[in-house]
Protein backbone atom coordinates (compact mmCIF):
# COMPACT_ATOMS: atom_id res chain seq x y z
CA UNK A 1 0.00 0.00 0.00
CA UNK A 2 1.22 3.52 -0.95
CA UNK A 3 -0.29 5.06 2.21
CA UNK A 4 -1.59 3.49 5.78
CA UNK A 5 -3.29 4.65 8.49
CA UNK A 6 -2.56 2.02 11.41
CA UNK A 7 -4.63 2.05 14.72
CA UNK A 8 -4.59 6.36 15.06
CA UNK A 9 -5.86 7.80 18.50
CA UNK A 10 -5.89 11.34 19.08
CA UNK A 11 -7.62 13.12 22.07
CA UNK A 12 -7.64 16.87 23.30
CA UNK A 13 -6.96 18.18 26.86
CA UNK A 14 -8.47 21.02 28.34
CA UNK A 15 -8.03 21.33 31.77
CA UNK A 16 -8.75 17.70 33.51
CA UNK A 17 -11.04 17.31 30.43
CA UNK A 18 -9.99 14.60 27.66
CA UNK A 19 -11.91 15.14 24.64
CA UNK A 20 -11.54 11.74 21.98
CA UNK A 21 -10.61 12.51 18.27
CA UNK A 22 -9.87 9.73 16.84
CA UNK A 23 -10.24 6.70 17.87
CA UNK A 24 -8.64 3.32 16.33
CA UNK A 25 -8.47 4.46 12.73
CA UNK A 26 -7.26 2.35 9.83
CA UNK A 27 -7.33 3.03 6.76
CA UNK A 28 -5.15 2.81 3.13
CA UNK A 29 -4.65 3.16 0.05
CA UNK A 30 -3.18 2.01 -3.55
CA UNK A 31 -0.93 4.51 -5.33
CA UNK A 32 -2.88 6.58 -8.08
CA UNK A 33 -6.10 5.87 -5.95
CA UNK A 34 -8.82 8.71 -5.06
CA UNK A 35 -9.42 8.10 -1.31
CA UNK A 36 -12.32 10.28 0.43
CA UNK A 37 -13.63 10.48 4.05
CA UNK A 38 -16.91 11.15 4.56
CA UNK A 39 -18.40 12.33 7.80
CA UNK A 40 -20.03 15.15 9.75
CA UNK A 41 -18.45 18.30 11.22
CA UNK A 42 -16.74 17.69 13.97
CA UNK A 43 -16.30 13.36 13.63
CA UNK A 44 -12.49 13.89 13.61
CA UNK A 45 -11.75 14.09 9.47
CA UNK A 46 -9.69 17.19 9.83
CA UNK A 47 -7.62 15.87 12.34
CA UNK A 48 -7.01 12.65 10.62
CA UNK A 49 -5.98 14.73 7.27
CA UNK A 50 -3.68 17.09 9.45
CA UNK A 51 -1.78 14.12 10.97
CA UNK A 52 -1.47 12.33 7.30
CA UNK A 53 -0.30 15.71 6.45
CA UNK A 54 2.26 16.30 9.01
CA UNK A 55 0.68 19.04 10.42
CA UNK A 56 -0.44 17.57 13.95
CA UNK A 57 0.68 14.27 16.60
CA UNK A 58 -1.12 11.36 17.55
CA UNK A 59 -1.58 9.78 20.36
CA UNK A 60 -0.66 6.34 19.10
CA UNK A 61 -0.81 4.63 15.92
CA UNK A 62 1.51 5.49 12.58
CA UNK A 63 1.07 6.92 9.41
CA UNK A 64 3.09 5.72 6.37
CA UNK A 65 3.04 7.47 3.20
CA UNK A 66 5.48 6.37 0.22
CA UNK A 67 7.34 4.16 2.32
CA UNK A 68 7.97 6.95 5.04
CA UNK A 69 6.38 6.27 8.62
CA UNK A 70 5.25 10.18 8.98
CA UNK A 71 4.73 9.52 13.02
CA UNK A 72 8.53 9.04 13.31
CA UNK A 73 9.62 12.41 12.29
CA UNK A 74 11.20 14.78 13.72
CA UNK A 75 10.31 18.44 13.03
CA UNK A 76 13.07 19.28 10.31
CA UNK A 77 12.37 15.62 9.13
CA UNK A 78 8.37 16.27 9.23
CA UNK A 79 8.94 20.05 7.14
CA UNK A 80 10.61 17.79 4.39
CA UNK A 81 8.20 15.40 3.99
CA UNK A 82 5.64 18.03 3.78
CA UNK A 83 7.80 19.89 1.24
CA UNK A 84 8.46 17.14 -1.11
CA UNK A 85 5.70 14.47 -0.55
CA UNK A 86 2.52 16.40 -0.13
CA UNK A 87 0.29 19.15 -1.70
CA UNK A 88 -2.45 20.88 0.44
CA UNK A 89 -6.10 21.56 -1.05
CA UNK A 90 -7.86 23.42 1.28
CA UNK A 91 -11.80 25.03 1.21
CA UNK A 92 -10.30 28.27 1.68
CA UNK A 93 -7.92 29.16 -0.86
CA UNK A 94 -4.90 31.06 1.31
CA UNK A 95 -3.59 32.54 -1.77
CA UNK A 96 -1.37 35.66 -0.87
CA UNK A 97 -3.46 38.66 -2.10
CA UNK A 98 -0.17 40.77 -3.54
CA UNK A 99 1.03 38.25 -5.31
CA UNK A 100 -0.37 37.53 -8.96
CA UNK A 101 -1.75 33.69 -10.32
CA UNK A 102 1.62 33.15 -11.46
CA UNK A 103 3.66 33.87 -8.72
CA UNK A 104 1.74 31.91 -5.97
CA UNK A 105 2.75 29.13 -7.76
CA UNK A 106 6.20 29.87 -8.24
CA UNK A 107 6.85 30.47 -4.36
CA UNK A 108 6.02 26.92 -4.03
CA UNK A 109 7.58 25.88 -7.22
CA UNK A 110 10.87 27.78 -6.04
CA UNK A 111 11.89 25.53 -2.79
CA UNK A 112 10.53 22.41 -5.12
CA UNK A 113 13.27 20.02 -5.79
CA UNK A 114 11.56 18.50 -9.36
CA UNK A 115 8.33 21.15 -9.72
CA UNK A 116 6.30 20.79 -12.69
CA UNK A 117 6.08 23.82 -15.39
CA UNK A 118 4.17 26.87 -13.67
CA UNK A 119 2.70 27.12 -17.69
CA UNK A 120 1.85 23.68 -17.91
CA UNK A 121 -0.02 23.65 -14.96
CA UNK A 122 -1.51 26.48 -15.53
CA UNK A 123 -2.77 25.02 -18.97
CA UNK A 124 -4.01 21.88 -16.68
CA UNK A 125 -6.13 24.48 -14.72
CA UNK A 126 -7.61 26.27 -17.24
CA UNK A 127 -5.89 29.47 -15.64
CA UNK A 128 -3.14 30.24 -18.11
CA UNK A 129 -4.88 33.73 -19.25
CA UNK A 130 -5.18 34.73 -15.81
CA UNK A 131 -1.37 34.59 -15.04
CA UNK A 132 -0.80 37.96 -14.01
CA UNK A 133 -4.23 38.94 -12.18
CA UNK A 134 -4.24 39.13 -8.48
CA UNK A 135 -6.82 36.70 -6.16
CA UNK A 136 -9.57 39.72 -5.75
CA UNK A 137 -9.56 39.48 -9.43
CA UNK A 138 -10.77 36.05 -9.93
CA UNK A 139 -13.97 34.20 -9.01
CA UNK A 140 -14.08 31.80 -5.79
CA UNK A 141 -13.88 28.65 -8.26
CA UNK A 142 -10.66 30.40 -10.41
CA UNK A 143 -8.94 30.85 -6.91
CA UNK A 144 -9.60 27.35 -6.29
CA UNK A 145 -7.95 26.19 -9.58
CA UNK A 146 -4.86 28.16 -8.69
CA UNK A 147 -5.11 26.74 -5.10
CA UNK A 148 -4.96 23.21 -7.10
CA UNK A 149 -2.11 24.61 -9.30
CA UNK A 150 0.24 25.30 -5.99
CA UNK A 151 -0.64 22.45 -5.03
CA UNK A 152 0.23 20.25 -7.27
CA UNK A 153 3.01 22.01 -9.57
CA UNK A 154 5.62 20.72 -6.77
CA UNK A 155 4.26 17.44 -8.31
CA UNK A 156 3.17 15.59 -4.95
CA UNK A 157 2.88 12.13 -4.24
CA UNK A 158 0.10 12.96 -2.06
CA UNK A 159 -2.72 15.39 -2.74
CA UNK A 160 -4.75 16.21 0.57
CA UNK A 161 -8.08 17.57 -0.22
CA UNK A 162 -10.00 19.41 3.08
CA UNK A 163 -13.39 20.23 1.86
CA UNK A 164 -12.24 21.36 -1.81
CA UNK A 165 -15.62 22.71 -2.82
CA UNK A 166 -17.04 23.35 0.33
CA UNK A 167 -16.75 26.90 -0.16
CA UNK A 168 -18.24 26.51 -3.82
CA UNK A 169 -21.79 26.92 -5.90
CA UNK A 170 -22.63 23.24 -7.36
CA UNK A 171 -21.34 24.21 -11.00
CA UNK A 172 -18.41 25.73 -10.10
CA UNK A 173 -17.85 22.72 -7.40
CA UNK A 174 -18.04 19.90 -10.23
CA UNK A 175 -15.79 21.68 -12.25
CA UNK A 176 -13.15 21.49 -9.37
CA UNK A 177 -14.21 17.44 -8.84
CA UNK A 178 -13.21 17.63 -12.68
CA UNK A 179 -9.79 19.33 -12.48
CA UNK A 180 -9.42 16.76 -9.66
CA UNK A 181 -10.02 13.64 -11.32
CA UNK A 182 -7.97 15.22 -14.19
CA UNK A 183 -4.79 15.54 -12.32
CA UNK A 184 -5.24 12.01 -10.85
CA UNK A 185 -5.60 10.32 -14.03
CA UNK A 186 -2.68 12.73 -16.00
CA UNK A 187 0.02 12.78 -12.92
CA UNK A 188 -1.17 9.26 -11.33
CA UNK A 189 -1.06 11.52 -8.67
CA UNK A 190 -2.61 9.64 -5.31
CA UNK A 191 -5.34 12.08 -3.92
CA UNK A 192 -7.52 11.99 -0.29
CA UNK A 193 -10.25 14.07 0.26
CA UNK A 194 -12.28 14.66 2.68
CA UNK A 195 -16.06 15.76 2.77
CA UNK A 196 -19.59 15.89 4.31
CA UNK A 197 -21.07 15.14 0.89
CA UNK A 198 -21.87 11.79 0.02
CA UNK A 199 -22.94 12.05 -3.68
CA UNK A 200 -18.79 13.27 -4.21
CA UNK A 201 -17.56 10.06 -3.07
CA UNK A 202 -18.63 8.05 -5.78
CA UNK A 203 -15.51 9.26 -7.88
CA UNK A 204 -13.62 8.17 -5.25
CA UNK A 205 -11.55 4.34 -5.41
CA UNK A 206 -12.15 4.04 -1.28
CA UNK A 207 -14.81 5.45 0.58
CA UNK A 208 -14.30 5.92 4.66
CA UNK A 209 -17.37 6.93 6.19
CA UNK A 210 -16.13 8.39 9.53
CA UNK A 211 -18.26 9.52 12.42
CA UNK A 212 -16.77 10.26 16.04
CA UNK A 213 -13.66 9.50 15.49
CA UNK A 214 -14.42 6.14 13.97
CA UNK A 215 -14.15 4.20 10.91
CA UNK A 216 -17.98 3.21 10.72
CA UNK A 217 -17.39 1.89 6.55
CA UNK A 218 -14.76 1.13 4.43
CA UNK A 219 -15.46 0.28 0.94
CA UNK A 220 -13.76 -0.54 -2.32
CA UNK A 221 -16.27 1.62 -5.10
CA UNK A 222 -16.34 -0.77 -8.13
CA UNK A 223 -18.76 2.07 -9.78
CA UNK A 224 -16.78 5.08 -10.13
CA UNK A 225 -18.72 7.96 -11.65
CA UNK A 226 -17.22 10.94 -13.82
CA UNK A 227 -16.64 14.17 -11.75
CA UNK A 228 -19.13 15.69 -14.77
CA UNK A 229 -21.92 12.72 -13.97
CA UNK A 230 -22.35 13.90 -9.99
CA UNK A 231 -25.50 15.32 -9.03
CA UNK A 232 -26.39 16.38 -5.41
Amino acid sequence: MFMQVNNLKKSYKTGNIVTPVLDNVNLSLDNGEIGAILGPSGSGKSTLLNIIGGLDFCDHGSVIVDNTEVTKLSDKRLTEYRRKKIGFIFQFYNLIPHLTVGENIEVVSNISKHPLSTDEILKDVDMLDKKYRFPNELSGGEQQRTAIARAIVKNPSLLLCDEPTGALDFLTSREILKLLQKINRNFSTTILMITHNEAISSMAHRIYKVRSGKILENKINKNIIPAERIEW
